[in-house]
């Protein structure tokens, strides 16, 4: 919070200032208390999903405080609210105009999304000596993939490495984009943004109020923050792994079929906006940023359909994008064909590939398993947020109602209809709010480590 007050003081928001440096004391204070009277202990994967899942609960709740003290929101539904979206990379807002809003806040919200993007945790073991034991299982749990991916024996020497890249790439965005149309202030703001696929934008236009050549910027590093982390490091050593690397094709094919279906969806008027609009929202879509040059949800129906479906699919595993991956995607896909096989050849042997390598049972076990709690907390989350929305507030359509869940547990951000890329989450209920927040938290998460939460075995001895 401390950098946000000195965006405040930079441009003389006094006021915001002061009140974002006592949000950042109290935070001081308490967490200092905490790690004072905490103690060290070896942890086992139980405790790691456990710590895990309750830091996170703890930081949104921490991250409400500037927008509670600066009166930028009202209540603290709408705080946890912003809060949630902005820790878990998700582009949902309840924040109609941010060029209203304080630029301490609005850079509050920018911070916010890089610090999740990449991962609170993660980040703590790179820098903090004390979280070495134990590291691996609070990655693992924290981490966006079947498995974290080991660039070195030790976990915190790897965590290092995938921030290492994380920063480069920001700066350099940010260079990009102050180079053209925006101002310094922006540029930062947005690459904080783009880097963790969050969307949160200083304009109540999104992308659409800068230049195709800003744009095109953010497009190239949504597609980079879409794809492993682990992959850019061996990459950049040795180019050569972008192209031997499955799970990469898999997520160019995605996107390039929904671009081409998009763009011949959309096509009339000047060909280059036409042409930057599909590319741009099936990239913004698919990696979960949230960003917006056009208004999706008036696009034709099958569009529609096809732009949920993509909030389903996500980015590579190991990026700082949400919803599924396309490494799920694939072993599913594989698997499925595998079982079709069985069923012709009952006695036949058909193990599970990808990129020619033999996927271990227990791993698609492991994606089977997260698919079906998947669906299943999209299905449930659906029927209780729209009974939520029509019984106490204004009415969702069922579009409105099931692509704000598909968008949270994604954590993409805009939906359809009501809650579409030109609106805000504002007139959704309180409780609707609470819903989508602990969604947001589950799919960021990718859901067990808040799910173990409710189970008795977690708190077992």
């Amino acid at each position: 919070m401390l950098p946000a007050a000195v965006v405040s003081g930079i441009y003389q928001e006094w006021a915001d200032m002061v009140e974002i440096l006592v949000a950042a004391l109290i935070t001081i204070v308490i967490g200092g208390l905490a790690w004072r009277y905490g103690r060290q202990a070896q942890l086992t994967t139980k405790e790691g999903f456990a710590i895990v899942g309750l830091a996170w609960i703890f930081v949104v709740l921490f991250g409400t405080l500037p927008y509670i003290v600066t009166s930028t929101l009202d209540g603290v539904t709408n705080a946890f609210f912003e809060s949630s979206a902005g820790f878990t990379t998700t582009g949902a807002s309840v924040i109609s105009q941010p060029e209203n809003i304080g630029h301490g806040v609005v850079f509050w919200r920018a911070t916010s999304q890089w610090l999740g993007g990449m991962g609170i945790i993660v980040l703590s073991i790179a820098i903090l000596p004390l979280l070495g034991v134990g590291g691996v299982e609070l990655a693992r749990a924290e981490s966006p993939g079947p498995r974290p991916d080991r660039l070195t024996p030790r976990f915190k020497e790897t965590a290092k490495r995938l921030w290492f890249i994380y920063v480069l790439f920001t700066l350099a965005e940010a260079l990009l984009l102050w180079a053209g149309d925006m101002t310094l202030f922006e540029a930062i703001s947005h690459s904080f943004t783009t880097l963790s696929t969050g969307g949160f934008s200083t304009t109540s236009e999104s992308l659409g109020g800068f230049s195709a050549y800003a744009q095109w910027v953010v497009i190239v590093f949504m597609l980079l923050a879409g794809m492993s982390f682990a992959l850019h490091y061996r990459g950049l050593r040795k180019p050569t792994e972008y192209s031997r690397d499955a799970e990469l094709k898999i997520y160019g094919a995605v996107i390039a079929a929904a671009s081409v279906v998009a763009i011949i969806g959309i096509w009339g008027g000047g060909v280059g906006r036409t042409v930057r609009d599909g590319v741009f929202t099936v990239v913004s879509i698919v990696t979960t940023t949230g960003y917006a040059t056009a208004d999706f949800s008036l696009w034709p129906g099958a569009l529609g359909i096809m732009v949920v479906g993509l909030m389903f699919v996500g980015g590579m595993a190991g990026s700082t994008a949400g919803a599924v991956k396309t490494y799920r995607i694939g072993v599913l896909t594989r698997a499925s064909l595998a079982d079709i096989r069985r069923v012709i050849h009952p006695h036949g042997v058909f193990p599970v590939r990808l990129g020619g390598k033999k996927v271990p049972e227990s791993i698609v076990q492991s994606v089977q398993a997260f698919f079906l709690f998947y669906m299943f907390l999209f299905m449930t989350g659906t029927f209780v947020f729209g009974v939520f929305s029509s019984a106490i507030g204004p009415d969702l359509d069922f579009v409105s109602a099931a692509s704000a869940v598909a968008s949270a547990l994604g954590n993409v951000g805009p939906g359809l209809g009501a809650v579409g890329p030109t609106s805000t989450y504002l007139e959704v209920t309180a409780l609707g709010k609470w819903v989508l927040s602990g969604l947001m938290i589950a799919g960021r998460l990718e859901i067990f480590p808040i799910v173990l939460l409710f189970t008795r075995e977690l708190w077992r001895r």
